[in-house]
């Protein structure tokens, strides 16, 4: 009986996998790290931002890692929406992939315990 939920077990995984195998070609757009808002004075002596401290501009920022050092680029309005989409499609593929890593994890140790049963079983 342990040895039929064990098969289903590692079936299911191996659908899973192959499903976000498919899923997952690497497209070539997709971004790493994330963006974050935050709110900001211009320095302008002339903006309303001088005058009130309350008064604070929008500003969207990118950070990402290269080489193990971070970086950080300011995305202008018009491009918020794309890089937003970007960065959750390399989220979302980077997750996929952790997962993936994981069932091949799970599915060497089912096989592992499968192979030492059908030995026991044969003695």
């Amino acid at each position: 009986m342990a040895g039929a939920t064990s098969d289903l077990f590692s079936a299911r995984l191996l659908q899973r996998k192959v499903e976000l195998m498919r899923r997952y070609s690497i497209p070539d757009s997709v971004l790493p790290g994330s963006i974050s808002l935050s709110h900001l004075r211009c320095g302008k002596p002339s903006c309303r931002c001088a005058n009130r401290p309350e008064v604070r501009h929008p500003v969207w920022t990118y950070t990402f890692m290269v080489d193990g050092k971070k970086h950080t680029q300011h995305i202008a309005k018009e491009m918020l929406e794309e890089v937003k989409a970007r960065v959750i499609a390399g989220r979302e593929l980077l997750d996929a992939v952790r997962e993936v890593l994981s069932i091949n994890a799970q599915l060497m140790v089912l096989t592992r315990k499968q192979q030492i049963q059908h030995r026991r079983s044969k003695r």
